[in-house]
């Protein structure tokens, strides 16, 4: 009788196993049970920069058209607000109307803000911060592991940009980089800078330049 009993919970316990293990077994390996892989990040388009966090110098910045930015007024909530600069090179807020933006840091957009809120307002208190670096971009392309477009947010090295762009790809010709710039052409080898050699090469990146990886 006692052998009956052990039996028979054993019996149920496989009975309400047997789906689980099943699916266990037809799911991919390293996909098995209820966790799945974390999706990877897609490439972005070359037309947009992807939506990386950035951390700009507020004091040094320069905004340019597409640039968003987020301006807020202490205790005046229905003046704050994220916006983008106009391909005019301004924003537009309540009272004040239009304010230019391009061509300035936020710090002097936030004081240009503050003087025209001060004949509304006494003594407002402004900050500007920006939210996505979209006027100046650099691109990535062939055998890099994340290709795309990506913001020129701080000074950014070749040797940075790359590894930011998570490395090469199998296949990778680390020694015919080519950086394109208007109508030069700049080398890079990858395995030089490394080793410390040559490192006149890794220039900073400009507005514009197109990273092709051979």
């Amino acid at each position: 009788m006692r052998g009956i009993s052990v039996a028979a919970p054993m019996l149920a316990l496989c009975l309400w196993a047997a789906p689980y293990l099943a699916a266990q077994q037809a799911a991919p390996a390293g996909k098995q049970g209820p966790q799945a892989e974390p999706a990877q990040p897609a490439a972005a388009g070359l037309g947009k920069p992807m939506n990386l966090p950035v951390s700009v110098d507020p004091n040094t910045y320069i905004l340019g058209a597409d640039d968003v930015i987020t301006v807020r007024v202490w205790r005046e909530q229905d003046l704050s607000g994220t916006m983008t600069v106009r391909p005019d090179g301004k924003i537009t807020m309540p009272l004040i109307n239009e304010i230019k933006a391009d061509g300035m840091t936020p710090i002097q957009v936030g004081e240009a803000i503050t003087t025209a809120l001060s004949k509304f307002i006494n003594n407002p208190q402004v900050t500007v911060s920006v939210d996505a670096v979209r006027s100046k971009r650099y691109l990535m392309t062939g055998e890099i592991a994340r290709p795309g477009a990506y913001p020129l947010a701080t000074p950014t090295t070749v040797f940075e940009a790359i590894t930011m762009a998570g490395g090469f790809q199998e296949f990778a010709n680390k020694k015919n980089i080519t950086i394109i710039r208007g109508d030069k052409r700049l080398k890079f080898n990858w395995n030089e800078v490394v080793k410390g050699k040559n490192l006149s090469q890794n220039v900073l990146l400009e507005n514009g330049d197109h990273v092709i990886v051979q």
